[in-house]
């Protein structure tokens, strides 16, 4: 018996709860109502309406906008899902917000999933991938002395604690050759990080690889440098998109609704990066347009990477990750406990 059919007697009631806050209404009279669909979309008469919440994996940035791509684009009203979309503050917070049922989707690093699932039995559940391989990176610049990762040796970086690059740093660092305990991470609030870096009050910085436009942005012509973690860790998925273990069981149809209508807004997003920055700054008036659509396209490989169907999780390559990720897990996983394959897009 796996972790989270043992654990399923114990959530029937959260189920439950999650069931009713997503709208699924089973009456009869709801049932038979042809008025069901949403807007001018006939298919979606075929769907009963459902509300859920969705967590970014951090903020409004270009990174994430593929959310709003699919709420802008009608893909949720196609399969008549009325989703209302929050920022995220992080992996592990997303993590525990879905565990708890304050809300029922959300994005969050495939490593940190592994190990905050194993150490602290969270009961949520992988349904597709976002990136194929991890966006985790060290990120410096030209002139600060840091080329390659051993260069990391004696060095500030500046992160926000508990952060997906502080996860995965010992990892990192040791397929690297790096010395973990020679590298120092200084607390730091992430809309703090560009600042701290091109003032150089610290060396380096956590962020994904698709932020480079960001900190270029900020770093008034000096180059950035970046180390990627997939550099090293070429299995590492990187952001992938969870559910709890109640709503998976209790409610599969939904979960498959809303994986299908996200995906579609990843692959839209990603084939049209400057609409999907338009789109961003509809909704987030600050975000830079160019930024966003250069982070898109940076994160376009990622996405795409060698599978024939975006989202697509292989269950060999997780058992892979959890071996990567071994040194950092109290309690044994296996691949079943971390991802609903049934659910999760097929390819």
């Amino acid at each position: 018996m796996n972790r989270r059919t043992a654990m399923w007697s114990s959530l029937a009631v959260a189920g439950a709860v999650l069931l009713t806050a997503c709208g699924g209404d089973t009456s009869d009279d709801a049932a038979a109502d042809p008025t069901t669909g949403s807007g001018d979309d006939p298919d979606a008469t075929e769907y009963e309406p459902a509300s859920v919440t969705y967590l970014t994996s951090f903020g409004t940035f270009g990174r994430d906008a593929y959310a709003y791509v699919a709420e802008e684009k009608g893909f949720f009203d196609e399969v008549n899902l009325d989703v209302t979309i929050e920022p995220g503050t992080g992996s592990v917070d997303v993590m525990k917000l879905i565990a708890g049922g304050t809300a029922d989707f959300g994005a969050a690093d495939f490593s940190t999933v592994v190990v905050t699932v194993a150490n602290e039995q969270l009961p949520v559940t992988t349904i597709g991938v976002t990136h194929q391989r991890s966006l985790a990176a060290i990120v410096s610049l030209d002139g600060y002395g840091i080329t390659e990762p051993k260069d990391l040796e004696g060095k500030t970086i500046g992160d926000q604690p508990g952060s997906t690059n502080q996860v995965i740093f010992p990892t990192y660092a040791e397929a690297a050759g790096v010395d973990a305990d020679a590298v120092e991470f200084v607390p730091s609030a992430p809309p703090s990080l560009p600042q701290l870096l091109v003032s150089n009050q610290v060396d380096a910085i956590g962020q994904f690889v698709v932020g480079e436009p960001l900190i270029a942005a900020a770093a008034d012509g000096k180059d950035v440098v970046v180390l990627p973690y997939g550099d090293v860790l070429p299995d590492l998925y990187g952001n992938v998109i969870l559910t709890s273990d109640a709503l998976a069981e209790s409610d599969p149809e939904v979960v498959e609704r809303f994986i299908g209508a996200l995906m579609k807004g990843l692959e839209y997003s990603v084939e049209n990066p400057e609409e999907t920055g338009e789109i961003l700054q509809g909704v987030e008036p600050t975000q830079n347009v160019d930024v966003a659509a250069a982070e898109v396209t940076i994160m376009a490989e990622y996405v795409r990477g060698d599978v024939d169907v975006v989202g697509s999780i292989d269950p060999d390559r997780v058992d892979r990750v959890i071996d990567i990720m071994g040194s950092a897990l109290t309690n044994e996983v296996t691949p079943e406990d971390l991802v609903s394959f049934d659910l999760a897009p097929q390819g």
